[in-house]
C-alpha cells in the first residue's frame, strides 16, 4: 500500500536543501507560517471562537476568567494539532509539493525535514498535553483529530489516496468534530451541560457539507502532482469542470439551506441576520464565479482562496446571528 513513484527522471536531481539555500534567522518565523498553512490557521482560529461565542449566547452564565483561560488554552491546543496535520502531511508530500506548491518550507529547502519532524512532534504533543488538562471534550476532539490526520497523511494508511476517504476525513474533522467537539467542551465549562441546541447541529451541518466542497476542489489546483504521484482525486476521475461545478453547487446549497432555516425561524438565531447575510454571500459566490477561467492555474487558486473566505465569514455570521438573537 506504499505510494507508488514516477520514474526517476522526472524527480529533481538535486536536494531541497541543495538548490535552495538555508533561510536566514529574520525569515524563519515566516517560513513556520508558511508551514503551519495560514488559511488553515486562521479557520481553526475563528472556529474555537465562533463556538466559545455560541456557547456564551447559550448560557446563562456571562464571561469568566476561568472561561476565557479556557478558551485560551482550547485555541493555542487546536492551532498545535492543526500544525501536527498540515506538517505531516507536507513531510509525506516533499515531491508532490516541488510541482504543485514549490513555495512551502520542505520543498523550497527552507527546513530540512528534521527540523519540520521536530515542529510536527512538539506541535502535536503539546496540542495533546493542553488537550488532556483542560477536558475530556477537548481531548475526544483534539486527539480523534490527530488520529484522522495521522490516517489522512502516514504510510501505509495514508488515506489522502483515495478521493472518498480524503474528502470524508477533511470534511469529518472541520464539519463534525471541530464543531461537535469544542462546543460540548466550552458549553460544559460555561453550565455543566452536554446538551447540543439546533442552533450548533445547523452550523455543523453547513460545515459539514461546505467542508466538502473544499475537500474535492482543493485538487484542481494540484492536478499535475496528483497525477504524476498516482494520487488518485475526483478532479482527475471528473475532471476539473465536474468538480468546479459540483463544489459550486454544493456550497450554494448550503446557503439555500441557511436561508430556508432562518426562515423557519431557527431557534436561538436572529431569522433576518441569517437570511440577509447568507443571502449576500450566496450573490457573492456566484458573481465570482461566473469569472473563474478553469485553463488559468492562477485564477483557479485564486477562487479556492475566494472559498475559504466565505468559510471564514460563516464562522463570524453564524456567531454574531446567534448573539443578536
Amino acid at each position: 500500500m506504499s505510494q507508488i513513484s514516477p520514474e526517476k527522471s522526472s524527480l529533481p536531481k538535486t536536494s531541497p536543501s541543495e538548490s535552495h539555500p538555508a533561510p536566514r534567522n529574520g525569515s524563519w518565523l515566516y517560513s513556520l507560517w508558511k508551514f503551519s498553512r495560514p488559511h488553515t490557521i486562521i479557520g481553526t482560529s475563528l472556529s474555537v471562537m465562533a463556538l466559545y461565542a455560541i456557547a456564551l449566547a447559550t448560557a446563562s452564565t456571562g464571561v469568566t476568567s476561568a472561561s476565557v483561560g479556557q478558551f485560551l488554552g482550547a485555541w493555542i491546543a487546536c492551532l498545535g494539532g492543526n500544525v501536527y496535520i498540515v506538517g505531516l502531511n507536507q513531510l509525506e508530500d516533499v515531491e508532490i509539493d516541488k510541482i504543485n506548491k514549490p513555495h512551502l518550507p520542505i520543498a523550497a529547502g527552507e527546513f530540512s525535514r528534521a527540523q519540520a519532524q521536530i515542529i510536527v512532534a512538539i506541535s502535536g504533543s503539546v496540542a495533546l498535553l493542553l488537550a488532556l488538562l483542560l477536558g475530556r471534550f477537548l481531548l475526544f476532539t483534539v486527539g480523534i483529530s490527530l488520529a484522522i490526520g495521522t490516517a489522512y497523511s502516514l504510510p501505509p494508511i495514508r488515506l489522502k489516496r483515495f478521493p472518498f476517504w480524503a474528502a470524508l476525513c477533511i470534511f469529518t474533522v472541520r464539519g463534525v468534530i471541530v464543531n461537535l467537539g469544542l462546543f460540548l467542551h466550552f458549553n460544559w465549562v460555561l453550565q455543566k451541560s452536554q446538551v447540543i441546541p439546533t442552533s450548533v447541529w445547523a452550523l455543523t451541518i453547513f460545515v459539514l457539507v461546505f467542508t466538502f466542497a473544499i475537500a474535492i476542489f482543493k485538487d484542481i489546483p494540484d492536478m499535475e502532482g496528483d497525477k504524476q504521484y498516482n494520487i488518485n482525486t475526483f478532479t482527475i476521475q471528473l475532471g476539473k469542470p465536474a468538480v468546479f461545478n459540483l463544489s459550486l453547487w454544493v456550497i450554494m446549497v448550503c446557503y439555500l439551506g441557511m436561508i430556508v432555516a432562518g426562515v423557519l425561524s431557527l431557534s436561538a438565531v436572529n431569522s433576518t441576520f441569517a437570511i440577509v447575510t447568507h443571502v449576500f454571500a450566496l450573490l457573492l459566490l456566484w458573481w465570482r464565479s461566473r469569472s473563474v477561467d478553469l485553463q488559468d492555474q492562477s485564477a483557479i487558486a485564486s477562487f479556492y482562496q475566494f472559498i475559504w473566505k466565505l468559510f471564514f465569514l460563516e464562522y463570524l455570521i453564524f456567531p454574531a446571528a446567534c448573539l443578536l438573537a
